[in-house]
């Protein structure tokens, strides 16, 4: 399957086989959910105490690198893909390995290397009286207040990445958004997976010529 692309569709196939923005924005939410009793398990221990966070910090990034490498890299794709019934896959039809995984979850994984930095460094200018004090969906404000013009920036940068993911990804057929053109890969829909590699196929592709 060398040094072909994905086909933009396949014979009696009228929807497109790859997953869209709408698709996609589902997964994310699953995602989001499936995720939200760990978030508020964390968010509730982070309040107990202003060293918490350094805690909770190592375990999190790292449950962060197996849920965005380990498990598309093993099934295909997170959580919410998979329900969703889309996978991740080579642009030439493989399935993906760890490098692809990786390249896929590299700029997301440097944000959240730089937000966990902002957090260490406010930390160590909070006040732990003020800190214990407010309320636990207020500490990560008090926090920020700290450093608001480096978190404002991060956050703009973190916008405008996505933004670009999803003007790249509404630009072109295979509907790829930039991850996906720095890895190499294609989200398609998990049903079409096997019609896929059938039809890039060497025999296949000689009959279409």
């Amino acid at each position: 399957m060398l040094h072909t692309e994905t086909p933009l569709k396949l014979e009696r196939v009228s929807e497109s086989i790859y997953a869209g923005f709408w698709i996609r924005l589902g997964s994310m939410f699953l995602d989001a959910f499936f995720l939200l009793p760990l978030t508020l398990l964390v968010g509730y221990l982070n309040g107990r105490g202003i060293n918490m966070y350094y805690y909770t910090v190592v375990p999190m990034f790292l449950f962060g690198l197996w849920y965005n490498i380990y498990l598309p890299k093993r099934y295909g794709g997170t959580a919410g893909k998979l329900v969703v019934g889309i996978s991740i896959i080579r642009l030439d039809g493989a399935p993906i390995a760890w490098k692809e995984a990786t390249l896929r979850y590299l700029v997301t994984m440097f944000f959240v290397v730089i937000t966990i930095g902002l957090m260490i460094y406010c930390l160590g200018k909070a006040d732990e009286e003020t800190y214990l004090g407010l309320g636990w969906m207020n500490k990560t404000g008090y926090l920020v207040s700290l450093s608001p013009l480096l978190f404002k920036i991060t956050n703009w940068s973190q916008s405008l990445w996505n933004i670009s993911e999803l003007f790249v990804l509404l630009t072109n057929p295979r509907k790829r958004a930039l991850q996906d053109y720095m890895a190499g890969t294609v989200v398609v829909k998990a049903i079409y997976i096997d019609r896929i590699r059938e039809a890039m196929k060497p025999s296949a592709m000689e009959e279409k010529s």
